[in-house]
């Protein structure tokens, strides 16, 4: 079987990102001014939605969105079994079990080195995270560990439906219970709306008009590829914008970042090691297995981010938390990825005519 890669910049997003943080922060510290004028550029009175960040997210996700066939849903009935324990673990256990170590870690064991002010927005930034499943790096996770595109589609596609619905909700409730914040909840909804919908729908148009005007094979084998260039630098600019407004804030706290990467590594290695599990007790076979337990694992990190510099500032802890989530995920995704190639003889052989 031919050894399966990454591109450079998915092979080393977390060399990127490490770079992107280094000039960020340098651009932070010798450019005040400058970062003082981007960050006060809103979306309106009260919206605290940050126009560059917002410009720089949809140049990041439409072209992910536009990968979105929602015509696959239509087969969900056909193999139910694996769609039902990603999106048990996803939406049922994966925000409130951040939520909970979060909490034991930053308000109980970390205390003694992290304020209580602090302790709530690193609370808070982690449920955002962990309340956004995870939509375009899973092609990849999925590509990697041998996972069935097609139903990883499906998963996908349904997931994006439900964030619709659930992601406000969560977050709301979570960030209020588990932490003394309160939730502007318009702010969310507005957060919602800038950062789902608007790249959702405008990806869903523009795959309509161009899988009409010009075929499937053509759209995905030549023109999705374009785009990937764009998102890349979309991501990287945005990266170095986010490092930029909180310089201060991580050069001030090193220790802090090491601190908040514990409990997202616990979380993301429970909520895989739990779907991979399930799939197996339920005798799913391994081409949905993997690509479920990776989808259990990853996070929307750009989601995550946007809103948590939305909610609380592009300085505040919660955003910090949220980049934080971004550097360390593919190195935990790739060992995820080693785990279940490692062990495909757990689940069954595919057999025709059984459902899933």
């Amino acid at each position: 079987m031919a050894t399966k890669r990454l591109n450079p910049f998915e092979r080393y997003l977390s060399l990127w990102v490490g770079l992107c943080m280094i000039a960020g922060v340098a651009l932070g510290m010798l450019a005040p001014a400058l970062m003082d004028g981007l960050r006060g550029l809103e979306f309106g009175d009260g919206s605290q939605i940050n126009i560059p960040i917002a410009v720089l997210i949809w140049l990041m996700i439409t072209p992910m969105m536009m990968k979105v066939d929602f015509g696959a849903i239509r087969n969900v009935g056909r193999r139910p079994r694996g769609l039902l324990v990603t999106l048990f673990v996803n939406w049922l256990v994966k925000p409130f079990s951040m939520a909970l170590i979060a909490w034991v870690f930053f308000g109980v064991l970390f205390s003694p080195w992290i304020s209580t002010a602090d302790a709530d927005q690193y609370i808070a930034g982690c449920i955002i995270l962990a309340a956004a499943p995870c939509t375009a790096m899973v092609f990849v996770w999925s590509y990697l560990s041998d996972g069935d595109p097609a139903y990883t589609l499906v998963q996908v596609s349904v997931n994006d439906l439900l964030m619709l619905i659930l992601f406000a909700p969560i977050v709301r409730y979570l960030v209020s219970g588990a932490s003394s914040l309160e939730v502007p909840f318009m702010v969310l909804l507005y957060s919602v709306l800038v950062f789902i919908v608007v790249p959702l729908v405008a990806g869903v148009l523009l795959r309509h008009w161009f899988v009409g005007s010009r075929g499937t094979a053509w759209f995905e084998s030549e023109l999705l590829p374009r785009f990937a260039p764009i998102s890349m630098l979309a991501l990287l600019a945005t990266l170095v914008l986010i490092f930029a407004f909180q310089a201060n804030n991580i050069l001030g706290k090193p220790l802090h970042v090491a601190l908040i990467a514990v409990p997202i590594l616990i979380q993301v290695y429970f909520n895989s090691s739990l779907t991979y599990g399930l799939m197996r007790l339920f005798r799913v076979e391994y081409a949905i297995a993997a690509p479920g337990a990776l989808i259990g694992a990853s996070n929307f990190f750009e989601l995550a981010v946007a809103t948590a510099i939305a909610l609380f500032g592009p300085e505040s802890g919660a955003a910090l938390a949220t980049v934080v989530g971004v550097l360390i995920e593919v190195p935990v995704m790739l060992s995820v990825c080693a785990v279940c190639t490692r062990t495909r003889h757990w689940f069954p052989e595919p057999q025709p005519g059984i459902a899933s």
